[in-house]
């Protein structure tokens, strides 16, 4: 330490000394205190407390979103950037477009190329919707002039109270797929009642065109072209769908007496067939057929010979059961009471025929009830209202459609009128409402027909006149056969 202290200088000794000096005292004290003797130990009460670490709750949630592009980064720098730069930027995008449309010319298509998309299946199914719709919209005509105030009204009294029993609605003719066609069957769609469908024979006059056809008429708008069209090899007759939705068969009956059912998952060949054959030997030539109200197994047929013939599909008697004469003629038409109400009239069916006549029918007798005489001509179709439980319709070869209303009066119709130029009307059909009836020419036209309220929709006591007015039919039915044997007799 001396040795130490010789060396430094005088500043540094000073400072040295006067640092030791400042230490001294702690170093004495701390010697004290160990030359004591060991300390005392206790002991100490010590409670232990654990404390819950505080539980952080933390919530992810993901979305997929699209990939940011490159457009949206200049979107943004487009907000962000000065209004000079934005209107150099909008300035210069229009000379970039022009500049890649003149760069990049449409590509043109070839012949094959063209052709080939037009004969696609995608492209068919959407031009041939498309242009229903532009049809259905451009067929379209609204009476801006409509008066809602009466005075139209007041000028048509006369007419309504006279009756408008027969209006025509719609008439549909299509030159190219109708004309110089005969009308040969129509029918309504049970689920769109707006739709009428219509099977033609074969056109003559254009011997490449398909011999059947079948078109699909539209009530609802007022376009003058078939909705869907239809054809096939061979003439279409009729057909009729018989049973409820969801177990049906197709009945098919031809002239040589063979009546097949039919599956319409498989139409390759029949389920069943029927040779309706009179006394084991003479096969039936039928010429129409219709089932009661209701009845799958039971039917009637009109034959080439005037006669009319019930038969049955199964049972042990199979086949023709009874026959109904009266006619002189082929019958043309025939048609079961289908109106349902208070009374069952499901025995009693009409016919029309060849003989200028049409003959009202019960099951429960062979011979007619009544004969109907007012035609001048072939009557080639019958049928009953289907709402009506007194009226039918009939047509015949000189274009007139006739009402008959038996509860009015039986000897002359109710309503007729005639088609201009006096076509051969083959078809009538009533529509499910019983407000609306259609008939088909020979020459391949529609007409649609408004039914009066007065005449389509019936009374409440309608049912109990009808009652009334079959007993009158019948009792003089049986004085007139009373008479004819007397004459006969005398």
């Amino acid at each position: 330490m001396i040795v130490l202290l010789c060396a430094l200088s005088g500043l540094a000794r000073f400072m040295l000394l006067f640092q030791l000096s400042l230490a001294l005292p702690c170093v004495l004290k701390l010697c004290s205190t160990l030359r004591r003797g060991p300390l005392k130990m206790g002991m100490a009460k010590i409670t232990h407390v654990d404390f819950p670490p505080k539980e952080t709750v933390s919530y992810t949630k993901e979305t997929q979103t699209p990939v940011m592009t490159q457009q949206k980064e200049e979107e943004e720098e487009e907000e962000v950037a000065p209004p000079q730069l934005v209107l150099e930027a909008q300035t210069e995008k229009p000379v970039q477009k022009e500049e890649e449309e003149e760069e990049a010319p449409p590509q043109e298509l070839t012949e094959e190329e063209k052709l080939q998309i037009l004969h696609s299946e995608e492209f068919i199914t959407f031009f041939d919707h498309s242009t229903r719709i532009v049809e259905r919209a451009l067929s379209e005509h609204v009476d801006v002039f409509f008066d809602y105030s009466g005075r139209e009204m007041e000028e048509k009294e006369g007419e309504i109270q006279a009756g408008a029993k027969l209006f025509l609605n719609r008439q549909f003719m299509d030159e190219r797929w109708s004309k110089h066609r005969v009308v040969t069957c129509l029918d309504w769609s049970a689920q769109y009642p707006e739709l009428l469908v219509a099977s033609y024979n074969n056109n003559e006059e254009a011997p490449h065109e398909p011999d059947g056809v079948a078109l699909v008429w539209n009530m609802k708008y007022k376009k003058n072209t078939p909705e869907y069209v239809f054809h096939c090899q061979h003439p279409v007759y009729c057909v009729n769908v018989l049973g409820t939705q969801n177990a049906n068969n197709l009945i098919s009956i031809s002239t040589d007496g063979k009546m097949c059912s039919w599956s319409l998952d498989m139409l390759s060949q029949p389920q069943d067939s029927l040779e309706l054959v009179l006394k084991q030997s003479k096969a039936v030539a039928v010429t129409s057929m219709s089932f009661p109200l209701g009845d799958v197994n039971n039917f009637a047929v009109g034959s080439e010979d005037g006669s009319v013939y019930m038969a049955c599909r199964h049972g042990s008697k199979a086949g023709i059961s009874e026959m109904f004469e009266g006619h002189h003629g082929p019958i043309t038409g025939i048609d079961c009471h289908t109106a349902t109400g208070p009374i069952d009239f499901s025995h009693l069916f009409v016919t029309s025929s060849f003989d200028w006549t049409v003959k009202l029918w019960s099951t429960k007798n062979n011979k007619p009830l009544y004969s109907f005489e007012d035609n001048s001509d072939y009557v080639y179709d019958v049928m009953w209202s289907p709402t009506h439980p007194a009226l039918f319709a009939c047509v015949d070869g000189v274009g007139h459609l006739d009402l008959w209303n038996l509860n009015n009066d039986t000897e002359v119709p109710t309503a007729s009128t005639t088609v201009e130029g006096n076509p051969a009307l083959n078809r009538v059909r009533w529509a499910h409402s019983g407000k609306e009836i259609a008939v088909g020419d020979s020459d391949g036209q529609i007409l649609v027909y408004d039914v009066g309220e007065q005449i389509a929709i019936p009374r409440n006591d309608e049912w109990t006149r009808f009652v009334r007015t079959l007993a009158e039919i019948n009792e003089n039915r049986d004085d007139a056969e009373e008479l004819a044997a007397q004459r006969l007799s005398a």
